[in-house]
């Protein structure tokens, strides 16, 4: 008896180039892809790790890479410039901007420098067209603030990675066009109130990720996380709303292909 395919999913932020994975990454992407998952974007949070994130791009076919200096870096580790970014953007799986953004649950303490930081890659998605890929964490006013002030001096594209902020962010992220993507953490159990705040938002701004190694949905909640179990949260985001799981993996991602082009007409190509 054969099995029908599983549904082509998107994991939409993945770490690959942590040492969580050290000596497995052949294992973990043939897992992925053998859950369904068409894609990876594994992102580089720091400019020291640039080579190796993209040769992991490099040496698989799903895996596509984005790169930023992460807002809990900022002040540990050189901040990448505008010219930085848009140089790594020539590279042809290259595919988003960041993660960037402001974390004040952590390092409040450097709140000005990841302002400063944040709008440099605003600046760059701009100038590469490729969109920005944002951390947000007890930092809504500001967040809500700076994007919608920067959309209003140049328009970019954006998506809310791994978002679980409130329902007042959400909304000034989706008034402006963005993205809002759904991690494990909408899977556990206690998220309801974040899932509500998915329900209400329209189907076509939602992506799927699974920030591995971090963040495992149920019942792999507390053990490392991969790409594979990006599945598991697309159920629980099916349920939410109101879909079958392969309705909501189509529409997830055509949304990954919408924001993310450039990957999407790499894998075109390269299925020609």
């Amino acid at each position: 008896m054969t099995h029908p395919a599983p549904p082509r999913l998107v994991d939409s932020h993945c770490h690959l180039d942590f040492p969580d994975f050290d000596g497995e990454l052949p294992a973990i992407i043939d897992r992925a892809v053998a859950a369904g998952v068409s894609s990876m974007v594994t992102i580089c949070t720091k400019q020291r790790s640039v080579p190796q994130v993209r040769a992991i791009a490099d040496a698989h076919a799903p895996v596509f890479w984005a790169a930023g200096t992460h807002p809990m870096s900022v002040a540990t580790e050189p901040m990448a410039s505008v010219d930085d970014l848009v140089a790594l953007a020539a590279h042809p799986k290259f595919v988003g901007i960041g993660e960037t953004g402001l974390d004040y649950h952590y390092t409040s303490e450097t709140a000005e420098m990841q302002q400063d930081s944040l709008r440099i890659h605003i600046e760059a998605a701009r100038r590469t067209g490729l969109p920005l890929i944002i951390h947000a964490r007890a930092a809504d006013d500001d967040m809500a603030r700076i994007l919608t002030d920067e959309y209003r001096a140049g328009a970019y594209d954006c998506v809310m990675h791994c978002f679980s902020s409130s329902a007042a962010l959400g909304r000034a992220a989706l008034d402006l066009g963005f993205y809002l993507s759904m991690s494990g953490i909408a899977a556990f159990p206690r998220s309801s109130d974040l899932r509500e705040i998915f329900a209400a938002a329209p189907v076509d701004r939602i992506l799927v990720e699974t920030d591995a190694p971090y963040l495992a949905p149920p019942p792999h909640r507390g053990k490392r996380n991969e790409p594979a179990y990006v599945a598991r949260t697309a159920a629980v985001g099916a349920e939410t709303f109101g879909l079958s799981l392969s309705e909501f993996a189509r529409q997830t991602s055509a949304n990954f292909d919408r924001l993310f082009a450039k990957a999407a007409a790499w894998r075109a190509a390269d299925a020609a």
